[in-house]
């Protein structure tokens, strides 16, 4: 079966829910899309209101602090918001990468091998059964190996151990002060290894959300060598089947799952900094333009907020003057802006409750944007 780029499109928006909202809880919602990119606190509630009907923010609130949703490093060495229910088999799939990246460098530079994370994140977890601060976490750490390891050790372990972010009482739950605690579950240590259970339950809940995808694709999505997730397709044949891809190339989904027709339409959104249905391929170009790439992912790693526009990025906006500005890398018909403006009146609404200038510590990038025309929603 050949599926076609704007087929692809379309099956990845509904499977995250932007087609159109659904009535939701925040747990079944959080778990429906995988994973929400939470490098930036609000995020994960604004993809949340962009895919639930009547989304409230304290639901998530309650649900990060019931430990329902669990927010932790994991894909792509980033915060993540998933299940508390997915959390270990995605860390387990996670462990070789976790090892690589967060065992060298920094912590090796203090004096530290992977011997001694294996005896100190056992310890670390045993220190955190409740949630403690990231001072009183280097504290700890200052105390076990003394003052010149602190840094190296506390960067490695932050990561590499299984702990969750503690909810705080910061405007949308986290702060610039992280708190942690220990994640509940003991993922195997395994080192290097790669965990094929996990690894395989990792790939069937990506397709769930964000397929069909290619190798590159789940490699990209969770930062895992290509190789392995090869190997793990091969022992789902039979579970996943294999389509053929605009390009021509190899695309794996789970048979049954929603695939609409290309004509479906998709209504605007204002979407989330980091939104990962930006972030989730090694092909960016199903939901983002090409030419609007470096435009949107900045060479910093920052993913401006976006507006989606016939399910792909058409411009960016910002909470400006107690509205939203929205501009746009290309004309817009006017029932797009329509629609945007109705986004921005609920998502207004939303955010003055919480707040009202949200990102805009990051409102320099938009003095780096070509001429286009911006608009007060």
């Amino acid at each position: 079966m050949v599926i076609s780029a704007r087929e692809l499109n379309r099956a990845t928006l509904s499977r995250q829910l932007l087609l159109e909202r659904e009535p939701l809880t925040v747990p079944d919602g959080v778990r429906r899309v995988v994973a929400l990119q939470a490098q930036h606190p609000a995020s994960p509630y604004l993809a949340l209101w962009n895919r639930l009907t009547g989304f409230a923010p304290a639901d998530l609130d309650a649900a990060f602090i019931g430990r329902s949703v669990a927010k932790a490093t994991l894909m792509r060495i980033t915060p993540h918001a998933v299940h508390a229910e997915d959390y270990p088999a995605f860390r387990a799939a996670m462990q070789p990468t976790l090892y690589a990246s967060r065992l060298g460098f920094r912590f090796a530079a203090a004096g530290l091998t992977p011997a001694d994370a294996d005896e100190l994140v056992p310890e670390l977890l045993a220190f955190a059964p409740r949630p403690r601060t990231s001072a009183e976490m280097q504290a700890w750490v200052e105390e076990r190996l003394g003052a010149e390891k602190k840094e190296g050790a506390w960067w490695g372990l932050k990561a590499y151990a299984p702990l969750h972010h503690a909810p705080t009482d910061a405007l949308w739950s986290f702060g610039l002060r992280p708190s942690f605690v220990a994640a509940g579950t003991e993922p195997a240590l395994t080192g290097r290894a790669v965990e094929p259970q996990a690894l395989r339950t990792l790939i069937l809940r990506y397709l769930a959300g964000f397929g069909p995808a290619s190798v590159a694709d789940v490699a990209q999505f969770a930062m895992v060598q290509r190789a392995a997730v090869r190997e793990a397709l091969r022992a789902l044949d039979g579970a996943v089947e294999q389509l053929q891809g605009p390009d021509g190339g190899t695309l794996f989904d789970l048979p049954g799952a929603s695939r609409p027709p290309a004509e479906t339409p998709a209504p605007p959104r204002l979407m989330a900094m980091w939104d990962s249905v930006l972030l989730a391929y090694a092909d960016r170009s199903r939901v983002i333009p090409p030419a609007y790439r470096p435009l949107v992912i900045r060479r910093n790693g920052d993913v401006l907020p976006t507006l989606l526009v016939d399910g792909h990025v058409a411009g960016v906006w910002r909470p400006v003057g107690g509205g939203i500005e929205a501009t746009a890398f290309h004309p817009l018909p006017s029932a797009a802006w329509d629609g945007l403006a109705a986004e921005a009146q609920s998502l207004t609404t939303l955010l003055g409750e919480r707040e009202a200038a949200v990102y805009s510590r990051y409102g320099h990038w938009w003095s780096k944007l070509p001429e286009a025309e911006a608009r007060l929603l």
